[in-house]
């Protein structure tokens, strides 16, 4: 299943110009607010009908200058950021709603999305006797069973706080991950959601497109860095859980050697995901001794962005993975970095929180 997205749309106050391709897994809408992302969404959902421009689902005109298909018969499945149930409803009926609107053969039945999300206890309850997570993952079963080509999740995360978040993350994992194969098209400003969920990225601002593609390559792409912002900016990695210790750490292999890391949720021969802050990663041009940190990684120099203040942003090849430093531009001519340098690549293993594994 593949979304393709050309559309221009002038506001009062913006103009939207975008083009994206979305392709199978979560496609993510990054960018800060008023960015553009709910407009993008709301188009291909149907809810806002561009001047210009072309959105096709599988070669499917759903919009193009003489073709508007209007929105309930665009198969899609709409989860919003408010989850919107029907407060008369029990959440069994709120479930069973979503399957009265589908004309598709049922890729995924009643009891299969109530096992996929955890939903089982809470069957006969009313929606104001649930939390704002569980009622999000209500809103993703109705939108499951009616069948949708396609998902469209609009910061449907948002309004939890922390914990809450942390509860629903690993449901969206699983159903990415699942055999149902649902493509999904998600609009976030949280890159710790977007770095553990995402196979793609599309990174907007003002309106348009700034970078998109795999969400490893743009992670780890110093030059998007003033767009994801440099606080928030850094690559992700995959690991293999190799081992837990009795103090709380676990071992992990990626391609360049081992990290020990707090807080790995996770059975030992699993893959995961790790978000490592550019913040975060200090660079050495010689192996350091006597550190209290044992994740010291030989890394090479594969380009150097110099941003608009003081620092730089270093993008590092690690064996088969890229990492990000974020450094200032004194130590990169102090050191004498440069593309093609070798050195080393240093990681507290707390500046790897919790949240910033994902599966």
């Amino acid at each position: 299943m593949t979304l393709d997205v050309a559309i221009s749309h002038r506001f009062d106050s913006f103009a939207l110009d975008v083009a994206f391709t979305a392709g199978p897994g979560i496609t993510a809408l990054f960018g800060r607010s008023g960015a553009g992302k709910t407009s993008v969404i709301n188009a291909v959902a149907g809810l806002l009908r561009p001047q210009g421009g072309r959105i096709a689902l599988d070669n499917e005109v759903l919009c193009d200058g003489t073709r508007f298909v209007p929105p309930h018969k665009r198969g899609l499945g709409y989860v919003f950021q408010d989850a919107r149930l029907f407060p008369h409803r029990n959440v069994a009926e709120n479930l069973q709603f979503g399957a009265q609107f589908t004309h598709r053969p049922a890729k995924i039945d009643f009891d299969d999305v109530v096992d996929l999300l955890g939903l089982g206890t809470l069957l006969a309850r009313q929606p104001a006797t649930l939390s704002g997570g569980e009622k999000q993952r209500v809103a993703l079963g109705r939108a499951l069973l009616s069948q949708p080509r396609m998902l469209l999740m609009d910061e449907p995360l948002a309004s939890l706080d922390g914990p809450r978040k942390q509860d629903i993350l690993p449901y969206l994992e699983r159903l990415r991950d699942g055999p149902l194969g649902v493509p999904i098209l998600y609009v976030s400003h949280a890159l710790d959601e977007v770095a553990r969920l995402a196979d793609t990225l599309v990174l907007l601002q003002d309106g348009q497109v700034r970078s998109q593609g795999p969400l490893f390559d743009v992670m780890a792409d110093p030059a998007a860095v003033p767009l994801l912002g440099v606080r928030e900016a850094g690559a992700v990695i995959e690991a293999e859980v190799m081992a837990h210790a009795d103090d709380g750490l676990s071992t992990l292999q990626i391609s360049s050697g081992t990290l020990e890391l707090p807080g790995v949720q996770a059975a030992i021969g699993s893959r995961v995901r790790l978000r490592v802050l550019a913040q975060d990663v200090i660079l050495s041009l010689d192996r350091p001794d006597g550190l209290s940190s044992v994740n010291v990684l030989p890394v090479k120099i594969t380009g150097i962005h110099a941003g608009d203040g003081p620092g730089a942003a270093i993008a590092l090849q690690a064996g088969s993975d890229r990492l990000l430093a974020r450094i200032t531009a004194r130590a990169v001519r102090e050191m004498r970095l440069d593309a093609g340098v070798h050195c080393y690549a240093i990681l507290k293993a707390t500046t790897v929180a919790p949240g910033n594994i994902g599966r």
